[in-house]
C-alpha cells in the first residue's frame, strides 16, 4: 500500500503502551517516524487490551469488538482507508474512521482508542491533526533515544515513567478522557 499523506496531518504509528505513573491509566504512545515526535493518549483498559493483543500478535479465540468491525467491513468488500485523531477539546481526543465500501466512502466518529485498535487490525494508517500535536506532543529526549537504541525494555520503561511523571496534559490529569 503506498504511503498516504494529508495536509495538516502527521502520520503516526503505535509505538507502545505504558501506564501513567500517577494514575495507573493506560496510555497509547503514537510516534511520527519522520520527526520522532510522540503523542500520549490516555485510554481505557479494555481498549489497551485490544491494542496490546494486536501488537503482540495474540489471537482471541472469539472476535473482539474491533475484530468484528474490521471483519464486517472486509465481508462487505470494504477497506478502512485511514483513521485520524482530529481534535482535542477539554482534554478529550476525537477521532474519525474513514472507510470505503464499493464506490461509497464513509466517515464515522470514534474514540481514538477504538480507531487505533481498528487501524491495527485493518491495517490502515493513523494520522494526527497537527493542531492536536501542538497541544500535547512529547519531543524525543536524548535519554529516551539512548534507552530505545540500547534495546533495554526496562530502561525505556523507566524513561517513560520519568517523562510522564513530569508531563502536564492540557487541562490537567484529573480531566483526562
Amino acid at each position: 500500500m503506498p504511503a498516504v499523506t494529508s495536509e495538516g496531518f502527521t502520520e503516526m504509528k503505535v509505538h507502545r503502551l505504558v501506564l501513567d505513573p500517577n494514575t495507573n491509566s493506560p496510555i497509547v504512545i503514537l510516534q511520527s517516524e519522520a520527526s520522532g515526535v510522540m503523542l500520549p493518549i490516555w485510554i481505557g483498559i479494555f481498549e489497551a487490551h485490544a491494542i496490546a493483543m494486536k501488537m503482540e500478535g495474540i489471537q482471541s479465540p472469539r472476535p473482539m469488538t474491533h475484530d468484528l468491525l474490521s471483519n464486517t467491513i472486509a465481508v462487505m468488500h470494504g477497506l478502512v482507508e485511514r483513521v485520524e485523531v482530529v481534535d482535542l477539546v477539554d482534554n478529550t481526543y476525537f477521532a474519525r474512521v474513514y472507510f470505503q465500501v464499493k464506490d461509497e466512502r464513509y466517515s464515522i466518529d470514534s474514540r481514538p482508542s477504538d480507531a487505533i485498535a481498528l487501524a491495527l487490525r485493518a491495517p490502515s494508517p493513523i494520522f494526527v491533526a497537527n493542531h492536536v500535536l501542538e497541544k500535547s506532543k512529547i519531543e524525543p529526549t536524548p535519554e529516551l533515544e539512548e534507552a530505545r537504541a540500547g534495546g533495554d525494555e526496562g530502561e525505556e520503561e523507566d524513561e517513560w515513567t520519568r517523562i510522564l511523571k513530569n508531563f502536564n496534559p492540557p487541562g490537567g490529569r484529573e480531566k483526562i478522557n
